[in-house]
C-alpha cells in the first residue's frame, strides 16, 4: 500500500485558499498512490476565536469537495481534520473518504488542548475513534493531542487496527515529544503509525513538521523536516504479521488486572 502525506503550511483563517492548495496537491499525486493524508485543522488552522465564522457548516463545502476528488482520482483520502460546525457547536472533526467517494468514518477530537484553551472554542467529542476499512485493511485515526493518551490508540489496536493515522498541528517547541510518543504508540500496539503534521505559523504558534511513518517494530521508515513537502511511503502488512508473531503481545494481555 502506497501512502502520500501532505506536510502543509495551512493559511490561517483562509478556508477557500486552503481548499485550493489541497486541490492542486491532489492533482499532482502519482496514479499509484492508494491513500492521501492531510493534517489537522487544514481549513482554518488555529484561528480559534474566529471559528464561528470560519468553520465549515455541517461539512457543506468540504465534504462534497473531498468526495468528488476521491472518486475522480480513485484514491482514499484520510482527510486529516477540519473545523466543523454542527448545531452551533464547533468540533475538530477527522474525516475519511474512500475511493468510491463515500464518507466512511468521522471522529471528533476527544482531548482538547488546555494550553491553547481549545475547550473555550471547541466541543470535545463524546465517542471514541472507531476502526474503518480501506482496501480491506483495518485502520483508525486519532488527532494531535490525543497522542498523549495511550488508551485511545490501544482501543483501536484491540479492534485489530493495522494502521493508526495521526493528523496534527503539533508545535515545534515540543517536537521531541511528538517523535517519542509516535514511536511508543507504534511499538506498544505493533501498528504502522502514519503522522501528518503541518508547518509554518498561526499567530504566535509555530508548527513543527516532522511528518513521519513508524513501522510496527518502531523503525522510522521515513520522515520530513520543517518545510512544506510531501512524504511518500509503502507499507507491508506481511512484515507486520511477522513482527506480531515474533512478539505476541496481545496474547499476553492481562485483562483480569487492567
Amino acid at each position: 500500500m502506497k501512502i502520500a502525506l501532505y506536510q502543509m503550511h495551512v493559511i490561517p483563517g483562509k478556508p477557500e485558499e486552503n481548499i485550493q492548495k489541497i486541490d492542486q496537491w491532489f492533482d499532482q499525486l502519482d496514479e499509484d498512490i492508494d491513500i492521501a493524508v492531510l493534517p489537522e485543522m487544514w481549513n482554518t488552522s488555529y484561528r480559534l476565536k474566529d471559528l464561528n465564522e470560519l468553520a465549515d457548516n455541517d461539512g457543506e463545502v468540504i465534504l462534497p469537495f473531498l468526495q468528488k476528488k476521491a472518486k475522480a482520482l480513485k484514491k482514499h483520502i484520510v482527510a486529516g481534520s477540519i473545523a466543523y460546525k454542527k448545531d452551533q457547536e464547533i468540533y475538530n472533526r477527522a474525516i475519511v473518504i474512500n475511493k468510491e467517494g463515500s464518507c466512511i468514518n468521522t471522529y471528533d477530537k476527544a482531548h482538547l488542548v488546555p494550553m491553547l484553551n481549545e475547550h473555550h472554542y471547541l466541543t470535545s467529542g463524546e465517542k471514541k475513534p472507531t476502526v474503518y476499512k480501506l482496501d480491506e485493511v483495518d485502520m483508525g485515526t486519532i488527532i494531535c493531542y490525543d497522542l498523549r493518551f495511550p488508551e485511545l490508540s490501544r482501543s483501536l489496536a484491540l479492534e485489530d487496527a493495522k494502521v493508526i493515522f495521526v493528523p496534527a498541528q503539533w508545535p515545534k517547541s515540543r517536537i521531541d515529544h511528538w517523535k517519542a510518543l509516535l514511536r511508543a504508540r507504534a511499538i506498544e500496539n505493533q501498528v504502522y503509525v502514519i503522522a501528518c503534521n503541518s508547518v509554518g505559523l498561526c499567530d504566535e504558534n509555530e508548527f513543527g513538521g516532522n511528518s513521519l511513518v513508524y513501522g510496527p517494530d518502531g523503525t522510522l521508515m521515513d520522515n520530513l523536516y520543517y518545510e512544506e513537502d510531501t512524504l511518500i511511503v509503502e507499507i507491508d502488512f506481511e512484515k507486520q504479521e511477522q513482527i506480531r508473531e515474533a512478539i505476541p503481545i496481545f496474547n499476553s494481555l492481562r485483562t483480569d488486572l487492567y
